[in-house]
């Protein structure tokens, strides 16, 4: 894959649910093997970014003008199953699993190899997630495979969440509202599997409250405030802003 091409690539993007208009001219892009943290305070437009990048925004709710490129194509309004053949995965505030089925069930639909030139040099590199490789990721779902998704702690949905974004082997992952409501040890077990997912060379969209844990493993940072870009650059600049966290995301 081209190093210089942007694998989501958000232009002037405008949102709108009936008359609100949420989003205003965003710019947002994701570029090959890059981990991003989308921040900002609750209501700020986080979740109807992500939602209208995955073509989630749509009439007679809401509406969405600009472009959101995917690989270099126009994806704009697509439907969200398309998102996910062009190589992006979602995981959701509130996961979305499936609780009538077990846990092996939730991971083996969604299960298949990556087309991208990225995907197919993951598989090369051994980066490649399979059943066996999810599996050892994530422990608990390995002793919890024959229960139903809804027998499983929020924890647990969480990781089935992920685990099964990861059996699509997909170029980027957007994660929202990683670790919310969850237990500080569950948490933490959240954070490390997306520092393996980031070794693995998937790049990720992060949005999650505690700011601080993102930016352990984030290159880069985005900060909406009102549905506007108001920050876009490196962890270490962001860091080097105290007074910009100050005012954004109120530490």
């Amino acid at each position: 894959m081209n190093k210089g091409l942007q694998l989501i690539d958000v232009q002037n993007l405008n949102s709108y649910y009936g008359a609100s208009h949420i989003l205003r001219n965003v710019n947002f892009s994701v570029g090959c093997g890059e981990t991003i943290g989308l921040m900002g305070r609750n209501g700020m437009g986080k979740s109807t970014l992500l939602k209208s990048i995955m073509g989630l925004v749509r009439p007679p709710s809401g509406r969405v003008t600009g472009k959101v490129l995917v690989m270099g194509a126009d994806m704009t309004n697509a439907a969200p199953y398309k998102l996910a053949q062009m190589g992006i995965a979602y995981v959701p505030e509130g996961r979305g699993i499936f609780g009538n089925l077990s846990v092996m069930e939730n991971l083996i639909m969604a299960a298949r190899a990556g087309s991208s030139d990225a995907a197919k040099a993951r598989v090369v590199a051994g980066h490649d997630w399979d059943l066996t490789k999810v599996l050892e990721t994530f422990p608990r779902l390995k002793e919890r495979l024959s229960h139903g998704g809804q027998q499983l702690s929020g924890g647990e949905q969480q990781m089935l969440t992920i685990g099964r974004a990861l059996m699509t082997n997909p170029d980027v992952l957007i994660l929202d509202e990683a670790t919310e409501g969850l237990a500080p040890l569950i948490a933490k077990e959240i954070w490390r599997i997306c520092g393996l997912i980031r070794e693995t060379g998937i790049s990720s969209v992060i949005v999650d409250k505690n700011w601080k844990h993102v930016t352990q493993i984030t290159d880069r940072n985005v900060i909406l405030v009102k549905g506007q870009v108001v920050f876009d650059g490196s962890t270490a600049s962001l860091l080097a802003q105290p007074e910009l966290l100050a005012e954004h995301l109120g530490v």
